[in-house]
């Protein structure tokens, strides 16, 4: 499934220079050493982290997009550091819980 195939489905695109991009697995977390060290490339990446740190360890994982879960809001400053390293940042209104349920069923 593309990023951009999300927005079918009730996310919201906060940051999409790269919609093209594969989805390949979901990862959840929000220690981000912890993420930098276990999502893998091409993984959608569920949190609520929305600091710069965010964007530049979805840069180093090289994941497919961040999914800001629970309706959080990044600071526009931070979406503009995303678009410029070409980061995907979707929104989900939803929980956590309900957002890996539900990118489980489109990703499978």
């Amino acid at each position: 499934m593309k990023v951009k195939e999300l927005l079918e489905h009730g996310f919201e695109a906060l940051s999409l220079p790269d919609g093209d991009r594969e989805i390949d697995g979901v990862y959840i977390g929000d220690l981000l050493s912890w993420v930098m060290g276990r999502a893998q490339m091409d993984n959608a990446w569920i949190t609520i982290m929305t600091n710069v740190n965010t964007i530049a360890v979805a840069s180093l994982a090289d994941t497919s997009c961040v999914i800001l879960a629970e309706g959080v809001d990044m600071p526009e400053d931070i979406l503009e550091t995303a678009r410029d390293k070409e980061i995907n940042v979707l929104r989900s209104s939803q929980p956590i819980y309900e957002t890996a349920v539900q990118l489980s069923k489109l990703v499978s």
